[in-house]
Order: structure tokens, then C-alpha cells, then sequence
């Protein structure tokens, strides 16, 4: 039993040595450390900018679905007006 667990930790112990060593290893050093490819303030300047841009994004849809409502309010009063002169008058000569 002494020896697989001495085998396990020279083999799991040069894995993880290598893994160290290595670009990955050092990424996910990097991303514990908060070093990431935006690290710290660099970060949340990024998604400041991100999210400033998302909100005025959403202003500019909103002015555009405000626009396209007053013109569907608009095409439809017409609409209705065109049909309310379309009706025929009534006859004055109604035979009982």
C-alpha cells in the first residue's frame, strides 16, 4: 500500500510540477490571481465601457419603439377615419 501511494505522489507530483510550468498552468495562475486577460481595474474599466454602451444601446431601441408606436397610432386613426366616410348614408325613405 506504501509504495502505490509513493508512486501516486511522484507521478501526480511531476504532473502537477508540468502542469505548473506550463502556458495552461500559468493562465490558471494568472486567473486565480485576478491577472486575466483583463486584469483588475483594467477589467472594470472594460465592462464599464461594456455596460455604458449596452444602456445606450437600449435608449436608442426604446426611441425607436416609441417612434414606431406613434406611428402605428397614427395609421390607425386614419384608418379608422377612412372607414367611417366609406359607410354608406343612411336612406331617409325606409318603407315599413
Amino acid at each position: 500500500m506504501e509504495e502505490a501511494i509513493a508512486v501516486f505522489f511522484i507521478f501526480g507530483g511531476g504532473a502537477a510540477f508540468l502542469l505548473a510550468i506550463s502556458p495552461i498552468g500559468r493562465a490558471i495562475a494568472d486567473r486565480i490571481r485576478g491577472k486575466g486577460q483583463f486584469g483588475g481595474s483594467e477589467r472594470i474599466v472594460h465592462l464599464q465601457e461594456s455596460h455604458e454602451s449596452l444602456l445606450e444601446e437600449v435608449d436608442g431601441l426604446r426611441q425607436e419603439v416609441g417612434d414606431l408606436q406613434e406611428r402605428m397610432d397614427f395609421t390607425e386613426r386614419l384608418l379608422a377615419r377612412d372607414r367611417e366616410q366609406v359607410r354608406l348614408p343612411q336612406s331617409e325613405n325606409v318603407q315599413d
